[in-house]
């Protein structure tokens, strides 16, 4: 089916877009554009909507907004968007009623006219899914990045060739409903995550499961073997398996055997690069990069895969370097929102580090943190919903003692950063690596990075 058959479809129908947010709105544009009579609902009001909700109503669309905005669904179509769960009783009773509940993601696979590589997991989503999608592009590819990073690209699949591959960087909410799955599915890794959100671990792995659960026999899903969890969950892929790993070198997958990165197909083996090669700090982004290699092999020249992997600085808000001010170097790692990943950040260095961490409480344990921290962290500064859990989880450590590390309960956020300036010396690591959402003070993990770089980058010489 391509887009202009789905929008045909929609004719004569009514549609609800439940979300006037990034992912929605070029959705809602190109239904209006198209004629589909639309009803746009959103938690909003209409004065946080500001003039996208005028131009909306403008375009023909019934806005409903404020705390009702999921009343009286009875639309023919109803797009979802991913932080809401299907199973509310409105979107229960709308389906009881014979609506279709759909959203942005799952109609994009359905009109796609290129291949899919499409990459989830608890940690390192979007820097793989970056990194597949810049070598598919140095090699020559044309290539559409979205999902949660990129853009919305149902709007744009009409424009979209054959012969282009579409990378996609996938959370357990957009997979939860999906029915299709990608050519190239990659999970990274899997460790509790949104459980604020998800009922329980096991439904989070059900839904990433997804990401190749309606695979095809002549596709191909990518599994950490060093990843409990991922690596049962193989066993179930309907097409071919590969792995990636640093701890084993498997039959048909990308390893490491000491500094070198090895690729195995079918029995035939040969190295990419090194270690040494990867310009990005830290195991896990080695982790990042054999993942990215064993999606693109045979896809990506090896020669465009060292070049990029000696040339690439990451991407924002992860382990980002922001300056060394007096001689200490301040770096963002706001992405890290569990604590694997703070585990991922805190072991790319060699020294102990300061850091500031805590934030919204997605209730998920910090136990595996504690003994982490009492390793790799000479001062820990707490500052959110979070600092008390995280203070118990390093105390009750084995190997904890009484100011190893110091502990610091510090507010607000500028005052927090403020001290790790003031207690650093020269030589020092300072990094925001919270191991929590950032929805306690901030909008998002984006909007707390910038705002750590703007303090950081604000002080004088």
């Amino acid at each position: 089916m391509t887009l202009q058959e789905y929008i045909a479809s929609l004719r004569g129908r009514t549609v609800a877009v439940i979300g006037i947010g990034v992912s929605n709105t070029p959705l809602l544009r190109l239904l209006l554009r198209e004629g589909i009579a639309v009803t746009a609902c959103d938690r909003s009001d209409r004065a946080k909507l500001g003039a996208l909700a005028e131009e909306l109503e403008a375009a023909g669309a019934v806005l409903r907004l404020g705390d009702g905005y999921l009343q009286g669904l009875d639309q023919d179509v109803i797009f979802r968007t991913p932080g809401l769960r299907p199973d509310v009783p409105e979107l229960e009773a709308a389906r009881a009623r014979g609506s279709v509940i759909t959203s942005e993601m799952e109609v994009f696979f359905q009109v796609c006219p290129c291949p899919i590589i499409a990459v989830t997991g608890s940690d390192g989503k979007t820097t793989t899914t970056t990194i597949i999608a810049e070598l598919l592009r140095a090699a020559g590819h044309t290539v559409h990045v979205g999902g949660n990073i990129g853009h919305p690209l149902l709007a744009e699949a009409g424009s979209i060739r054959p012969t282009d591959w579409a990378v996609l960087e996938l959370s357990s909410f957009q997979l939860m409903t999906m029915t299709r799955s990608p050519h190239i599915a990659v999970l990274t890794n899997l460790a509790p995550n949104h459980l604020d959100v998800h009922k329980s671990m096991e439904e989070y792995v059900w839904a990433k499961e997804n990401i190749f659960r309606h695979q095809q026999p002549g596709d191909t899903a990518i599994f950490n073997l060093d990843n409990a969890i991922t690596r049962e969950l193989s066993a179930h892929a309907p097409g071919r398996a590969l792995y990636f790993s640093r701890q084993a070198e498997p039959e048909n997958g990308v390893f490491l055997r000491g500094d070198a990165v090895i690729s195995r197909r079918d029995g035939r083996e040969r190295q990419i690069m090194t270690t040494e090669d990867i310009r990005l700090p830290g195991v896990h982004n080695v982790e990042n990069y054999m993942a990215a290699i064993a999606a693109v092999d045979g896809l990506v020249p090896d020669d465009v895969i060292r070049t990029f992997a000696r040339a690439f600085n990451g991407v924002e808000h992860r382990i980002e370097l922001v300056r060394t001010w007096r001689g200490v170097r301040f770096y963002n790692d706001s992405i890290a929102s569990s604590p694997s990943r703070t585990i991922a950040g805190l072991r790319s260095f060699k020294e102990k580090v300061i850091l500031i961490a805590g934030g919204y409480d997605k209730h998920i344990p910090f136990d595996v943190l504690g003994p982490e921290v009492v390793e790799h962290v000479k001062l820990l500064i707490l500052c959110g919903a979070t600092a008390d859990k995280i203070r118990a989880a390093v105390e009750q450590a084995p190997g904890y003692r009484p100011g190893h590390p110091e502990i610091l309960d510090v507010t607000p956020f500028q005052r927090a950063v403020e001290t790790a300036r003031d207690r650093a010396v020269p030589g020092d690591v300072v990094t925001l690596s919270p191991a929590c959402a950032a929805f306690d003070q901030f909008k998002n993990f984006m909007e707390r990075g910038k705002t750590f770089k703007a303090i950081v980058n604000s002080w004088q010489e």
